[in-house]
């Protein structure tokens, strides 16, 4: 029996090697689908990957809030709208350092709230400059990263209390700035250098330091910053006309996150005058909604791909029609030397297989080298799943099977004394 389908497979493979050029043309429908399959997921799959490890950092049992525009309910035209938001904006403080104080201290089951501010800035030192980031944080920041101080010391209480001219600055920094140099303690005009990180690019500041040194505050004058450092003393609290980029909140039990936060989202809404500038981030919500988007992806993916595969699919049963119509007088042949209907089924049927199977290595082939090439010309991140290898392989043989049958029983079907007499 092996040796039966042997010699079919054998013929239908000599068959296709005899018209080359014909077999790839036909096969180009299927090559195309299968590349195109092999590479969007293996984007689609490292964009996943990316994604998990940026919720990863945000952390599983944290509530991220973040400053966003106002946003109004109905159909406002644009004066009218400007005009509530501009009577609307002077009673909100934005997002402070004052919400994240009282966050902590009303709302039970937080364990601690980390404000952060990021300021695009400047680095100069001794000539040498470099444009970078500055992070206003509390060492809370570097609990809820994970993030490590390699050398020196985190801020220290007074550092936070008297805003303090101090910083941990990223590796890099160090090796831009102070190559060969002992940096802990050197202090320059503006920052004293406190700690080092282990990598990174970034310079951190006390947060309250950020506030009042280097923050870009567009909606405060300088007089109101003037005056809040000269009445300043050490029972006031900090003045909240300050806006937070960000304020992390960790929370003691996952249980309670989407009570908590809204609760706080409450909270905001009633210290912000009503003015719902501010949104409200869980991580596992933003995992759900990614895995959402990834269904739709992969949904549009597979309409594509099936869409050239039928392609592919129908040029394979074209191809093979014709074929069976040039070689009418070798199937009559071979019925009349004692071949069977059943002989020439398998015959065409392996052929048309073949030219799948062809079509589906090379596809694959072609789509693992556009994954490697996009990842190492563009340095987005592309993961091969061996699913995908495996379903694009039995894939393309099934098409070939699939749209191999009609040609094959047409060619079995032929009377042997007709087809011997076709010219």
């Amino acid at each position: 029996m092996i040796k039966h389908f042997t010699y079919n497979f054998l013929i239908a493979v000599e068959a296709i090697g005899q018209n080359k050029f014909r077999a790839m043309l036909t096969s180009l429908g299927i090559i195309f689908g299968v590349a195109s399959v092999i590479s969007m997921l293996a984007i689609g799959s490292g964009a996943q990957m990316e994604i998990i490890e940026q919720i990863k950092l945000l952390g599983a049992n944290n509530i991220i809030i973040q400053p966003v525009s106002e946003q109004f309910e109905g159909v406002i035209d644009e004066e009218d709208q400007n005009s509530q938001r501009a009577e609307r904006i002077r009673y909100s403080p934005g997002l402070t350092l004052e919400d994240a104080e009282s966050i902590i201290r009303i709302i039970p089951r937080i364990e601690y709230t980390s404000p952060e501010i990021e300021i695009e800035t400047a680095f100069i030192r001794s000539g040498l400059r470099r444009s970078g980031k500055l992070v206003g944080v509390t060492n809370r920041f570097f609990e809820s990263q994970d993030y490590r101080v390699a050398e020196g010391s985190y801020f220290l209480d007074n550092h936070l209390e008297n805003s303090a001219a101090v910083a941990i600055i990223g590796h890099g920094i160090k090796a831009r700035f102070f190559a060969g140099e002992e940096a802990l303690g050197v202090s320059e005009q503006n920052l004293q250098t406190l700690g080092i990180r282990d990598y990174n690019m970034d310079i951190y500041t006390p947060v309250t330091t950020a506030l009042l040194r280097y923050r870009n505050r567009a909606h405060v004058s300088v007089m109101d910053v003037q005056e809040a450092a000269a009445n300043r003393n050490e029972t006031q609290q900090r003045g909240n006309y300050h806006q937070l980029d960000r304020l992390v909140i960790r929370v003691t039990d996952t249980d309670y996150m989407g009570s908590i936060a809204g609760v706080v989202s409450r909270m905001l809404e009633r210290r912000h005058n009503n003015v719902v500038d501010f949104q409200v981030i869980i991580p596992d919500q933003l995992l759900e909604q990614e895995q959402r988007t990834r269904n739709i992806f992969n949904i549009v993916l597979a309409a594509i791909a099936s869409i050239s595969l039928i392609v592919g699919g129908i040029g394979i049963m074209n191809i093979m029609l014709a074929s069976v119509l040039e070689r009418t007088r070798e199937i009559g042949v071979r019925m009349s030397l004692g071949a069977t209907r059943k002989d020439v089924v398998l015959q065409f049927l392996f052929e048309a297989v073949a030219i799948g199977l062809t079509g589906g290595i090379i596809g694959i082939l072609l789509g693992v080298g556009i994954s490697y090439g996009i990842e190492y010309f563009t340095g987005i991140i592309t993961i091969i799943s061996p699913w995908a290898v495996v379903i694009s392989f039995v894939v393309s043989v099934s098409i070939g099977l699939i749209f191999g049958i009609y040609p094959a029983r047409q060619a079995a079907s032929k009377d042997p004394a007709i087809s011997l007499r076709y010219e």
